[in-house]
Order: C-alpha cells, then sequence, then structure tokens
C-alpha cells in the first residue's frame, strides 16, 4: 500500500469507529424499546452533567442521526488527516468543551446531538487553516466553507428551529475557535522560505606581483 492511501486509509479508523457506535446505540434503543435522551446535557442541574461526556452519542431519531453522519465523518477524517499529530487532543476538547460550554448556556431541555461537535470540527478547520497560513490547510479551511457556511444561521435563536439547541451550535464553534487558536503553534506549519544568502569573495588585488628576481641597479 501506498505511504500516502495508508495515511488516508488510518485516517479513516476513529471517524468509521465512532459512526459504528452511534449507530450501534440508536438501533438497540430502538430494538429494545428504551430512551437514552436522559443521556443528554440538561443545563445547570445535576442530572445532566453526565451529559457533558455522553450528549454527541444521543440522537432523537434516525433521521437526526442520518443528517450528522457524513459531516461528522468528513470533518472527523479531515482533522485526523491534516492534524493527525494533534489530533485526539483536539477532538477531545472540542467533544468535552462543547457539552460544558452548553451546560452554562443552555436553555432548560435535554440537549443531544453530535451537532455540536460537528460545529467545533468545522470551526477548528477554518480558522486553523487561516491562521496557519499554510496553503493545503488554507484549501480545507475554503472547502470547509464551501460546504458547511450555512451552518452558521443555526447558531442563532433568531434562525433555529425552537427544537434546535443552538445553544450547543454556539458552544461547539466557540470551542473549535479556541482549539484553533491555542494550538496554532503545535501541527502542521507553513514551511519556512530559506533564501540564499550572499558569498562574500575576497577582493583581488589587480596590482602586478612584485619581480623577486629584479636586480637592484643602484
Amino acid at each position: 500500500m501506498k505511504p500516502e492511501l495508508k495515511k488516508m486509509t488510518i485516517a479513516m479508523a476513529i471517524p468509521l469507529f465512532l459512526i459504528f457506535i452511534l449507530y450501534t446505540i440508536k438501533i438497540l434503543e430502538v430494538g429494545m424499546d428504551w430512551d437514552f435522551t436522559r443521556l443528554g446535557v440538561y443545563p445547570l442541574s445535576k442530572k445532566g452533567v453526565f451529559g457533558i461526556f455522553a450528549h454527541p452519542l444521543i440522537h432523537s431519531s434516525f433521521q437526526h442521526l442520518f443528517a450528522n453522519t457524513i459531516p461528522l465523518f468528513f470533518l472527523s477524517w479531515c482533522l485526523f488527516y491534516f492534524y493527525r499529530n494533534i489530533a485526539p487532543y483536539i477532538f477531545f476538547a472540542i467533544w468535552i468543551g462543547c457539552g460544558a460550554l452548553t451546560f452554562l448556556i443552555g436553555k432548560p431541555g435535554w440537549h443531544i446531538g453530535a451537532s455540536g461537535v460537528i460545529y467545533g470540527l468545522a470551526f477548528f478547520l477554518f480558522f486553523s487553516g487561516i491562521l496557519r497560513k499554510h496553503p493545503p490547510l488554507i484549501a480545507i479551511s475554503l472547502l470547509v466553507t464551501f460546504l458547511y457556511g450555512g451552518l452558521i444561521w443555526n447558531m442563532f435563536p433568531f434562525f433555529a428551529k425552537e427544537t434546535t439547541s443552538w445553544e450547543g451550535h454556539l458552544s461547539g464553534a466557540i470551542t473549535g475557535t479556541l482549539c484553533a487558536i491555542l494550538f496554532s503553534n503545535h501541527g502542521p506549519q507553513k514551511p519556512e522560505i530559506l533564501e540564499d544568502e550572499d558569498i562574500e569573495t575576497p577582493e583581488i588585488d589587480d596590482a602586478p606581483p612584485a619581480n623577486s628576481d629584479e636586480e637592484d641597479l643602484n
């Protein structure tokens, strides 16, 4: 297997495993007629603390899960492919940070779903590429903007539906942006441009050498 193809394949491992876990949980919930909603975040309440860690795993319906599957997989893959050395730390920070902020600013109710993580990944990839000024990463920033730029509207209560956790989206966006800033000096960086240094050459004396064999006529 070529090194580049191997790198791409390895970067898919965690996103695919995460998607597998999400579908397993949803199938188990529906098949057993259970309700995992209470594993979500309930802001400023003891019963909602565990949701800081578990809420991205829970979805209200298969339709909700389907809507999150492709962006979660693609953005996670971009993170683990282009930022593989720091990707686990970024992913963990977004996962927990999103839940913690939602816990603090969310409206009363159960906040569930991986949408906040998706927003966090999108904002990290966008701002990280801009801050690093590295052409391949800037290209990813532009691609994320093209594909998911419309997500920004669901971060505000004026545009989001009442049943949508705009607080979770906003929390993810804030966390992803902070990660882009705090980790800007870690991971891939713009290569330094090396300029040719001027080489000093010794001055050449144009005067003819003295004739040591010339006799003194005086």
